[in-house]
């Protein structure tokens, strides 16, 4: 009876989830709804799938609207009905134009027009719905003999009045207005609310015809999208036997590239997978996935396969990834196992600067029909929430701070009371769709037999549901991600080749693993600018682990994420790493688990290790422990069939014998990976990276640092980057109009600073400088230049007080007397060349001016963030310490006083949430120094801004790695021109 149901997937309209819709109408006795949101298609596969739990029979359509004038309702007769409908939908969203009042012609869906149409001739699978608050209209109106055509469009949008005032509030966000100014117009009426199934048979009692006509109606439709069945492109080459043959030929090549001797154990595992991969149907997927980097590697664009795709021999063969699982004895099972249904997951990362056009190849290679970027959807938060509904409410800005910091209603007046009230209630409703950071689908049947789709700015379409119900329906992402990491690396070989003649085979991982150089750097996290292992966490780890070898970098680059660090197993692993004792301890108090992570001295790190906990340890089944592995994604754990397992997980310990306080233990484990976690192949994956990161740092650590900053830089500022490449003997330049470029370049062992780098040089003004020394040749002086490029003066000056004028002899303030009488007079904002060359200026003859020697560094804070000198030098006053970081070590547990300049804090909070930090420093001779801030004297002494501070408190050591517990500390005054 219900034709016309809304949930909050018709964003910033409805009010009630899917869950909480189908469980209303159970229990007010209906045994079929249709879930028709606004324009939207995004709850109709989760809602098909929820419907059967609660004994109803689902029906999906849309509620085409233009704003929220309701032109018809569309209602799928079956699935080709649905893709009608996906299709008109999608059209619409593309082209950004308003619905017709008129539907097209669909052959396999129903389409409803509102009781107000005029329209008397309907074609057969046309009808009118009408309201109960219409019914006394009905006599009157052009309808009155046509009761053949009418339905019941009962229009459920809320369930109770407090829903009603949350779908006003969210009418008014999205309007962006006061919710007093609110036209009625623009929102829903309270005749939307949900009514018991007796209730509406009563209200259209009168009319048989028109019930009979509902009934019908509805039970002529029936959807099935075959759930969990693998929809993803079928076939590559049209068949599963050719697709099979097509592989293993591919996977024969990869064995004369990756094991030209052909090993037994590499011979019999690859044909294991192969069966395996086979018998699941999953042959499409590798090649879909192998077709996509032969492109890459055929434009010369650089990859990291990487992802649980890691622990696959065919992925290694097929280059997909360039991790041997041979080598790191990875698990195949975490994988693909002979109970998964799912493709498995392949990340493949590119250069920012080569992901799209992958995309768009993966769009034209399969068709705009069959390829779509995966939805995701931005969700209310609490601070989104809170500031939303505080806007509508009209409160001040501070007000709505306040709220956000203490949600406290006692503190507050009624609108306050009301904001904390509402924003709770639609914390985590959807708001709008959005996109996947990287997900795309292909899929057997075109993407409309699922979801319509939107169309991004880029050109490519998007779904309107997210990788859960992906997964739910049987359409399985490829993840095509893009990181700058791979641009410092493609960019760092380019310029190594131009600045010293030598080119690097960065694929020679097996040389990069026996390399001292990188061994020396990996022990003491001498790692700034590598990719995954700079960070002053990741330097502490590397340093306790004294990791010299790449197992180590791998389990490093897992245990470093929360999940594992959460439940205290990155300390047990290095304290079980660092003390033999411990280890045996270990060992003792539980083998049957130690002997499944004999690896990892008995701590979970990877991913895996929750499969082989589960299957080996708690005797589930390698599908059970597969749900556990999924459950570590929050919304999957919401799921049922996650808490079954948990349950099953916890007595089947019990049948085992296992102590109540081990197996809770290890479930707490299991549970604190959350969505943290890596697979081992996936921090294999990382690692490979770094150590292609760590050997170009090693050895050519100038070129790195300039690719590293072309590329954005990373964890920390430009200017550590640039100090990094003084301390490997760089000589640095400020940007200069002749040798400078877009990027920073460099000369032997000469840094010229890019255009890039100044703040508010705007790109037609560079553009304009490098096309024309391009063309004419270098600059010869100012007059020349401003001639050539006919620069604005507030352009010029940047320039000139960046000092990108040395190259002329003039000092600063000369060249600013020039460039005001040069052009002191015009109007021009923008670069624009001139025909005429200027009046030369004049020779004044000018008196002595002044200067000081802090000017430059000034300029440079001011127009590149930092200075050219060293920061000590700015100080007002002598340094109150010359205690150096290299004399800290027979300094320990001692009472220290020194000097550094804040690189970075973390901010981190105790067990009872009070606030704690984590310091980075530099000192003097650019040396790191690291320190902690306790609650105590974090309070007392805060961090006062960037700068040199006098740092007292106590150095510790802990497995090597030094720090100091400050008890104080002081940001130490700059000097100033008058000084």
């Amino acid at each position: 009876m219900l034709l016309n149901c809304h949930t909050y997937y018709s964003f910033k309209y409805g009010t009630i989830s899917s869950e909480d819709l189908l469980k209303e109408a159970s229990e007010k006795g209906y045994s079929t709804l249709a879930i028709t949101d606004i324009n939207s298609t995004s709850a109709c596969i989760d809602m098909v799938r929820r419907s059967a739990e609660f004994g109803i029979k689902p029906v999906v359509g849309i509620d085409f609207r233009n704003g929220v004038e309701q032109m018809y309702v569309g209602i799928a007769r079956n699935n080709e009905g649905y893709r009608e409908l996906c299709e008109h939908l999608t059209d619409y969203r593309h082209s950004g134009e308003e619905l017709d009042t008129k539907a097209p012609e669909f052959k396999h869906a129903y389409v409803i027009y509102p009781f107000t149409n005029k329209k008397r001739e309907l074609r057969y699978n046309e009808f009118v719905g009408i309201r109960p608050d219409q019914l006394k209209n009905l006599p009157f109106s052009v309808w009155k003999d046509q009761k053949s055509k009418l339905v019941i469009q009962h229009t459920v949008t809320f369930r109770n009045k407090h829903d009603y005032n949350v779908h006003r509030l969210l009418r008014a966000i999205d309007l962006n207005m006061l919710l007093s100014k609110l036209p009625k117009e623009e929102q829903g009426t309270m005749n939307e609310k949900l009514l018991s199934k007796d209730e509406l048979i009563s209200l259209f009692g009168r009319y048989p015809a028109i019930l009979h006509n509902t009934q019908k109606l509805m039970e002529s439709c029936n959807i099935d999208f075959e759930l969990g069945v693998n929809k993803n492109k079928r076939y590559f080459l049209g068949s599963d036997e050719k697709d099979f043959l097509l592989l293993k030929d591919e996977c024969e090549k990869g064995l004369k590239y990756r094991f030209p001797n052909r090993p037994k154990e590499v011979i019999e595992r690859m044909n294991k997978e192969l069966n395996t991969i086979r018998d699941l149907g999953f042959c499409a997927y590798f090649l879909v996935t192998n077709d996509i980097v032969k492109y890459a590697r055929n434009q010369g664009y650089y990859y990291v396969g990487r992802g649980s795709g890691a622990n696959s021999l065919v992925a290694y063969l097929l280059r997909l990834t360039n991790v041997d699982p041979i080598d790191l004895n990875l698990y195949f099972e975490r994988f693909i196992n002979p109970y998964r249904t799912s493709p498995p997951d392949f990340d493949i990362d590119f250069s920012w600067t080569d992901r799209d056009d992958v995309t768009r190849y993966i769009f034209e290679r399969y068709g705009y029909d069959h390829v779509a970027l995966l939805g995701t959807y931005i969700t209310f938060n609490h601070k989104s929430a809170f500031r939303e509904i505080g806007k509508v409410f009209g409160l001040p800005d501070e007000e709505i701070v306040a709220l956000q910091k203490d949600p406290s209603p006692k503190n507050y007046g009624q609108y306050g009371k009301w904001v904390i009230q509402y924003s709770k209630y639609i914390d985590g409703f959807p708001s709008h769709c959005s996109i996947h950071s990287s997900g795309i689908i292909i899929s057997e049947k075109p993407i409309s037999y699922y979801s319509a789709t939107e169309m991004l700015p880029k050109g490519f379409p998007s779904t309107q549901f997210d990788m859960y119900v992906a997964e739910d329906v049987g359409l399985h992402k490829f993840d095509i991600l893009s990181q700058r990491g791979l641009s410092k690396i493609k960019d760092a070989l380019d310029i190594i080749k131009e600045n010293k003649g030598v080119e690097i085979d960065i694929h020679d991982i097996n040389k990069f693993k026996e390399d001292e150089a990188i061994k020396e750097h990996l022990k003491v996290g001498k790692a700034i600018g590598c990719f995954y292992v700079e960070s002053p966490a990741m330097r502490m780890l590397l340093t306790k682990l004294k990791a010299d070898d790449y197992l180590r970098l791998v389990a490093a680059s897992s245990i470093i994420r929360p999940g594992v660090a959460k439940s205290g197993m990155m300390r047990e692993y290095i304290l079980r790493f660092q003390d033999e004792k411990r280890r045996e301890k270990a060992r003792q108090d539980l083998p049957q688990l130690y002997e499944i992570l004999d690896e990892t001295y008995g701590v979970m790190v990877y991913q895996e290790d929750v499969i082989k906990v589960a299957h080996y340890f708690a005797g589930l089944t390698l599908d059970e422990a597969d749900i556990l592995r999924r459950g570590m994604s929050w919304k999957f754990r919401q799921r049922n069939e996650f808490w079954k397992v948990r349950d099953k997980f916890y007595s089947n310990c019990r049948k085992k014998g296992y102590a109540e306080q081990t197996v809770k233990d290890i479930w707490m484990q299991i549970e604190s990976f959350a969505n943290y976690a890596f697979a081992k192949g996936h921090s294999a994956s990382y690692a490979i990276e770094s150590y292609q990161a760590l050997y170009l740092k090693a050895h050519y650590p100038l070129e790195y640092m300039v690719a590293t900053l072309n590329n954005g830089g990373g964890f920390y500022r430009p200017e550590l980057y640039l100090h990094e490449a003084r301390i490997n003997g760089a000589e640095v330049e400020a940007p200069c109009v002749n040798r400078s470029d877009w990027f920073n370049r460099i000369s032997s062992n000469r840094i010229y600073l890019g255009f890039m780098m100044l703040y508010n040089l705007e790109k037609g003004t560079i553009r304009k400088i490098l096309e024309d020394r391009e063309l004419h040749g270098q600059f010869k002086n100012l007059s020349d230049f401003v001639t050539r490029t006919g620069i604005s003066l507030e352009q010029l000056l940047i320039l000139i007080r960046v000092g990108a004028f040395r190259f002329t002899g003039k000092g600063k303030k000369e060249l600013l007397w020039d460039a005001h009488h040069l052009l002191g007079y015009t109007k021009k904002v923008k670069a624009e060349a001139s025909l005429f060359a200027p009046a030369e200026v004049k020779a004044f003859e000018l008196p002595e001016l002044w200067s000081h020697d802090l000017e430059n560094a000034f300029d440079e804070i001011e127009l590149l963030g930092f200075p050219l000198i060293s920061p000590f030098k700015l100080l007002a006053e002598k340094l109150p310490s010359t205690l150096r970081a290299r004399d800290l070590p027979i300094l320990i547990n001692k009472y220290v006083s020194i000097v550094g300049y804040l690189v970075t804090r973390k901010p981190t909070r105790t067990a009872n949430g009070s606030a704690m930090f984590f310091g980075t420093w530099l000192d003097m001779q650019g040396r790191w120094i690291d320190t902690v801030h306790f609650v105590e004297a974090a309070a007392r002494y805060p961090f006062r801004g960037p700068g040199c501070y006098h740092i007292f408190g106590t150095v510790v050591e802990e497995y090597g790695f030094l720090s100091i517990e400050v008890s104080k500390m002081y940001r130490l005054r700059n000097r100033n021109l008058d000084e």
